[in-house]
């Protein structure tokens, strides 16, 4: 998931004044067709222009039957196609989640599935018990199988190379890097292997159980799983893109399609939205539906926790129950608020300037302009602020990571900085103009955020603090201390030094040499001294290739995910190669460096050059061992 604060999310502030704070400054307005249709049409167009954004889809249900369905801008920019919310198809990315989640629980009433069985009593293949404790079908719902964060073969290109379910679940089984069912890390592997659970005991394949059991009876009849599309929906499939203004992109095939391969139009998700919102009408027994969404797992009290499937995203005194989506062009948002019967779908068709959001600006506007929160009594910043403050600060890293692969490079610091005025600003959690939240200490080790309703929160034992955590995400990842191994804050700076100095030595070998034969002036170095010199050039160069290779490699893969796939093993299979080379080729510059300790003639900053370089390819070992450069696990 990428996140970003851009053009259209500023638009949105501009427009509705309220939308980075919870506070609102008039009564609520009326929830009528009338008046949310003018609302949206004097927001979204503009947000859509300023976004760089082509079309998107906006859906409100009430009270039991859909109140607005408005499609924006257009399906096909070189078209001109609108927007047709009854007939326009969508990518809802991670919301398929909850059709994946709404089969399992078809199943559980059916007594075919028991959520607190180890899945590996539904599986042709087994996961392993890593720590002991199996891994069941609740873990999966709520996140907590402990499953590693895994990428390869997320996104594909060529149908040709799209895999059965199963058969892609059963080539690589991701590491447990959590004991089941303790700490929540958000897992597309998980989902899918949900789905391929759905496959096995229902004896049908995910996408056709989907559609005769829940998009059947529910008229669902412009959504599919399939991929490709079946002819009689393509010509309704709406383009994607990078930005408007660019070309419209291929059909991304996701190939854990339980994980977020559905294709809808916004009227379709009308229709689960109030099957859900009406006790589960057609699809499932109201005790179902208030089972998945209760809160199943509550981490970090008073924060919203996560119900079976649907996470909780509570505001403004409201409960509410909802998920987002991602594709690499599409990015949607599906909110139900259960104690008013409401529903919200946005989805757009385009990731726009900046990777432009216009989908938690809209929510935050719609639900203060609708259901603002009350009046909130004064709270005085504690006097322990700088103090508190001072423990919390530091950098964290996600449970929502990788951790046996190369993969591993992926994972980022969150730095949570103590501001002069004893306030905190955390990194990620920028507002919607961009510029870093501040929150104040308002209960101890409780923060709200400085002009609006967030709360930040830390969690201590024994006086340390062990994880913090904020209701502006959903409570299917945490953020701990960052492991000193595995920090960025002497990783990265390390890193760029090491970059730099075997920059500089390859690119000043051969301007040495040509300097040389210019001024006519001999080489200083014989013999061995001479053939131990230019092998450290040679691994210098190995080192620079291997480094750079990896992160240009993954640069262009975090722009392209469909980069990674089996396509792509070659690549990162020569890199580990050259890797293992590099590492052997370290000899080299410690050997140049003992030669140049040794000889008395050798000029100081010769010594300090050689051992600079020494240094750098022995970072470039830590790097390789570190982040799993030469691991040869091309499952990642």
């Amino acid at each position: 998931m990428r996140i970003s604060h851009a053009w259209a999310a500023v638009a949105l502030a501009c427009m509705i004044g309220q939308a980075s704070a919870s506070v609102p400054a008039q009564p609520a307005h009326d929830l009528t067709e009338a008046d949310l249709s003018a609302w949206l049409d004097g927001m979204m167009p503009l947000a859509l222009g300023r976004g760089d954004i082509a079309g998107a889809v906006v859906v409100v249900v009430k009270d039991g039957h859909v109140l607005v369905e408005k499609g924006y801008g257009t399906a096909d920019v070189k078209s001109g196609k609108p927007v047709d919310p009854a007939r326009t198809l969508f990518r809802p990315g991670s919301i398929s989640k909850l059709f994946t989640w709404t089969a399992v629980m078809q199943l559980v009433e059916r007594k075919k599935l028991d959520l607190d069985a180890d899945v590996n009593t539904y599986l042709d293949f087994r996961i392993p018990r890593t720590f002991g404790e199996p891994v069941t079908l609740r873990d999966l719902m709520t996140h907590r199988s402990g499953f590693e964060e895994t990428i390869k073969r997320l996104f594909a290109v060529d149908p040709k190379r799209m895999r059965p379910l199963g058969e892609g679940l059963k080539a690589w089984v991701p590491d447990e890097i959590f004991p089941p069912g303790e700490t929540p890390a958000y897992s597309n592997y998980g989902a899918a292997l949900a789905g391929y659970i759905v496959e096995r005991v229902s004896g049908e394949k995910f996408e056709d159980y989907v559609a005769h059991h829940i998009f059947v009876p529910l008229g669902m009849t412009h959504s599919t799983f399939v991929q490709p599309l079946p002819k009689s929906l393509a010509p309704d499939m709406s383009s994607g893109y990078d930005k408007a203004s660019g070309e419209a992109q291929k059909f991304e095939l996701i190939w854990m399609a339980p994980a977020g391969g559905l294709s809808a139009t916004g009227d379709d998700i009308a229709k689960f939205m109030l099957a859900h919102l009406g006790g589960g009408t057609g699809i499932l027994k109201p005790e179902t539906v208030k089972l998945m969404h209760s809160e199943i797992y509550q981490r970090n009290p008073p924060l919203p926790g996560i119900g079976l499937g649907f996470y909780h995203e509570d505001t403004n005194g409201h409960v509410i129950v909802g998920h987002g989506g991602d594709t690499i062009l599409f990015h949607s948002d599906l909110h139900l608020i259960t104690d008013a019967g409401v529903g919200l779908f946005v989805s757009q068709n385009s990731a726009g300037k900046d990777n432009s959001r216009i989908r938690g600006p809209l929510f935050r506007a719609f639900m203060d302009r609708y259901f603002p929160a009350p009046a909130m009594p004064a709270e005085p910043t504690l006097a322990s602020a700088k103090t508190d403050g001072a423990l919390v600060a530091g950098t964290y890293e996600s449970s929502r990571r990788s951790e046996s692969s190369f993969f591993r490079v992926a994972s980022q610091d969150s730095k949570v900085s103590l501001n002069d005025d004893g306030t905190l600003s955390v990194a990620d959690l920028d507002g919607l103009n961009g510029e870093p939240r501040r929150w104040r200490e308002v209960r101890p080790f409780v923060w709200r955020e400085v002009g609006g309703m967030h709360l930040l929160i830390a969690k201590r034992v024994d006086g340390k603090v062990v994880e913090i955590a904020s209701d502006i995400s959903p409570q299917i990842f945490t953020l701990t201390p960052s492991r000193f191994w595995s920090s960025g804050v002497w990783n990265v700076p390390l890193l760029i030094a090491t970059f730099a100095m075997l920059l500089l030595s390859v690119v000043f070998w051969p301007v040495k040499a040509v300097l040389r034969w210019r001024y006519k002036s001999p080489f200083p170095l014989k013999g061995r001294a001479a053939t131990v010199y230019r092998m450290t050039r040679v691994a210098a160069l190995i080192d620079l290739v291997f480094i750079g290779g990896f992160f240009g490699a993954l640069t262009y893969g975090g722009l392209h995910l469909e980069f990674f796939d089996s396509t792509s093993d070659w690549i990162f299979l020569s890199l580990e190669v050259l890797g293992v080379i590099a590492i052997l080729g370290t000899i080299f510059p410690l050997y140049e460096l003992r030669l140049a300790l040794a000889d008395p003639g050798r000029p100081w900053w010769t010594k300090l050059t050689d051992a600079l370089l020494a240094l750098a390819a022995l970072a470039v070992v830590w790097f390789a061992f570190s982040l799993n450069f030469v691991n040869f696990h091309l499952n990642y």
